[in-house]
């Protein structure tokens, strides 16, 4: 509200003192959106402030301006403005002798508004020009938002009311139309009468003092009690479609669930019985590749006696050149163990050196990045200092326009007391005019001399201390312009340094792991060689022992061979005997399994029956629903057309009613 009265105050030339009162003191409840101006006299220049700042200026959802006495142009110009407004639900106009220029606006107005929930216009002349009352119902026909038209006390004729009634037959958003205390008469009621039959969203409609017949009246209201039935019927019966569809919706749902679990329970089946097949398949592979790896021992059994045999000639000779392979590489073992000790040291050294240097980096970066953290703390302190520098300007800035406020208010003290004193002298003047005639009319004009002076001194006291704020306030801009540049720029700077020695600490400090993951990789290396060739040389020694031992082995297995070769057979015909006996236990549990699978199988089969019995049992409720959904609309169809007969039944009787009567006899006469 207080921005409202301010931009008041600078868009109007001659703001009034009473509206600058109320505005700063509203009559509503603190925090109401609601402009109150009703019987405040509200000039031309008021009007069109006001039409300029509504559009957005301050969200009212209610305005009341009435018993105000606006004029056809401030009317006009209120109307304008409202006319772009989306926040206004409420406007009251009621008591301003409203004629063609408010009527036209206000047509205007409801073309253009799709905020404009209530429209109060009593006490008003629309009626009394036909052609601007005309556009005002034209504007009402082609609103789709207006739901309560106040028109009472507005002169409207019969001819008028025929306007209103082809409005209503367009208007679809109408709830409440206030008309009483018109002169709308009987023509005029006939008309409203004939437009309710095409409008069904009228629930109140108001013609006490119309002198409108008593039959007519009772049949406004049976059409009203019809209207509101028949809004009533409407939304039970959109409540109950939307219950039923959620229900409809609720049972595809949970038939679609039901669905989807008896497919994963098919599927989890399914996967069991592949499962199953597979693992007996696979125990057959295994059971097979077992009698396929019996057959070949026996076959290497038999190769490996022939060899053996030959081996034993072959060992024989190769006996004496280990020997002398053994004794060559024991002297190039420890030639190889000298080597590799002298370079692990050589390594060591390097490694410890590359350690050492990195070490040293790591310091100079702490370091670096700790005189960094201490310039950027510099900065940041240089910043609160610039910042406190701008605080005492606004301070200087603020007192100084403090003390030119108080300069201005003396210098006014001084004129009203000059004046005061120039008052006096005029009265002392005018008593003692008779006698000093002369003399005062010299004093007159020197005093007159000595204000204007004082007037001039004072204008141009003023002027430059006005200059001396702009300036002030202009070098204060500066400053603060350039403080901000100067931050910007040192934080940019700032940022760009830590950026770039990140980057540079980053890029050593990746170099650093690299070379140290080189050398790790090459101590890897060499300790790798070296148990390579410990692991040769304990190879070779265990090479050597093996086969003497083998020697030895073999010269006792060739007597033994013959009396394991009739073991080995035996063993291997009982383990045959034993393999079968095992085939053929699992020859019966893959026949039990098979079994297990077919009562399976029809198991799913029931199951699946079941389920198609349950879908079908669904599918039949739902059409048992939507049966009844057809017979309730049905039902509610025939209604329409039964209300609809009965509309028309008592049409024809109130006509009939009219025609039958003196009164109506009279008009069919003339």
């Amino acid at each position: 509200m207080e921005e409202f009265r301010r931009g008041y105050a600078r868009l109007c030339p001659a703001p009034q003192g009473s509206v600058l009162r109320r505005l700063r003191d509203p009559t509503g409840p603190p925090g109401s959106a609601r402009l109150d101006l009703t019987t405040l006299g509200l000039s031309l220049e008021t009007c069109g402030a006001l039409g300029r700042l509504l559009p957005g200026a301050a969200a009212f959802a209610e305005v009341a301006l009435g018993d105000c006495g606006l004029s056809e142009e401030g009317v006009k110009l209120l109307l304008h403005g409202l006319c772009s407004n989306t926040t206004v639900k409420s406007l009251d106009l009621k008591g301003n002798n409203l004629r063609t220029v408010g009527a036209e606006a206000l047509g205007k107005l409801l073309r253009q508004n799709k905020s404009i929930r209530s429209l109060i216009l009593e006490w008003n002349s629309l009626g009394v020009w036909e052609e601007g009352f005309s556009f005002f119902c034209q504007g009402l026909g082609a609103n789709n938002v207006l739901q309560k038209l106040d028109l009472r006390n507005n002169q409207i004729n019969h001819q008028g009311a025929g306007e209103l009634a082809m409005a209503l037959k367009q208007n679809s958003s109408l709830q409440e139309l206030d008309l009483r205390w018109n002169n709308i008469g009987l023509l005029g009621g006939r008309a409203l009468l004939n437009c309710l039959h095409s409008n069904r969203t009228l629930k109140r409609l108001e013609l006490a003092g119309n002198n409108v017949p008593s039959d007519i009246l009772k049949a406004v209201e049976q059409a009203m009690n019809h209207n509101q039935d028949r809004q009533a019927i409407l939304n039970e019966t959109q409540s109950r479609t939307y219950i039923l569809s959620k229900e409809v919706m609720s049972l595809k749902d949970e038939k679609t669930k039901q669905f989807l679990d008896l497919m994963d329970t098919i599927d989890k089946q399914r996967e069991e019985i592949a499962r199953s097949g597979r693992m007996s398949a696979a125990r057959v592979t295994q059971l097979q590749e077992a009698l396929d790896e019996q057959h070949s021992i026996m076959n290497s059994l038999k190769a490996k006696l022939q060899m053996t045999e030959a081996a034993l000639a072959l060992s024989e000779q190769k006996v004496h050149g280990l020997g002398e392979l053994l004794n060559a590489t024991k002297q190039e073992q420890t030639t190889m163990a000298e080597r590799h000790f002298a370079e692990l040291q050589q390594q060591k050294q390097e490694c410890a050196d590359r350690e050492d240097k990195l070490l040293r980096d790591l310091s100079a970066a702490t370091d670096k990045n700790l005189l960094l953290r201490n310039q950027v703390d510099e900065l940041e302190k240089k910043c609160k200092v610039q910042q406190d520098q701008l605080f005492q300007v606004k301070q200087d800035l603020t007192n100084t326009t403090a003390e030119l406020k108080l300069r201005v208010a003396q210098a006014e003290e001084r004129l009203e007391m000059e004046k005061k004193r120039f008052k006096q002298s005029l009265e002392d003047v005018e008593s003692l005019r008779l006698k000093e005639v002369d003399h005062m009319a010299q004093h007159l004009e020197a005093s007159e001399r000595s204000m204007q002076e004082r007037i001039q001194r004072l204008e141009a006291i003023r002027i430059a201390l006005e200059e001396e704020l702009s300036q002030v306030k202009a070098a204060a801009l500066t400053e603060r312009g350039q403080a901000e540049e100067e931050l910007m720029k040192v934080r940019s700077q700032a940022r760009l340094e830590e950026q770039q020695r990140l980057e540079h600490l980053e890029e050593k400090l990746r170099l650093m792991t690299e070379s140290r993951d080189e050398a790790q990789n090459c101590c890897l290396k060499q300790k790798q060689m070296v148990a390579d060739a410990q692991a040769k040389a304990s190879q070779l020694s265990l090479h050597a022992d093996g086969l003497r031992r083998r020697l030895e082995q073999l010269q006792q297995d060739l007597s033994s061979k013959e009396e394991e070769k009739v073991i080995e057979v035996n063993k291997v015909k009982v383990e045959l005997q034993e393999q079968i006996g095992h085939l053929q236990a699992e020859r019966t549990a893959q026949e039990g399994l098979r079994e297990k699978i077919a009562a399976l199988e029809r198991q799913l089969k029931a199951l699946s029956s079941n389920h198609r019995e349950a879908l079908l049992d669904k599918e039949s409720e739902i059409s048992m629903l939507l049966e009844k959904l057809r017979m309730k609309e049905a039902d509610i169809s025939r209604m329409r057309e039964e209300e609809a007969q009965r509309a028309s039944f008592l049409q024809n009787a109130i006509m009939a009613y009219v025609q039958g009567s003196p009164l109506g006899t009279r008009t069919s006469r003339k």
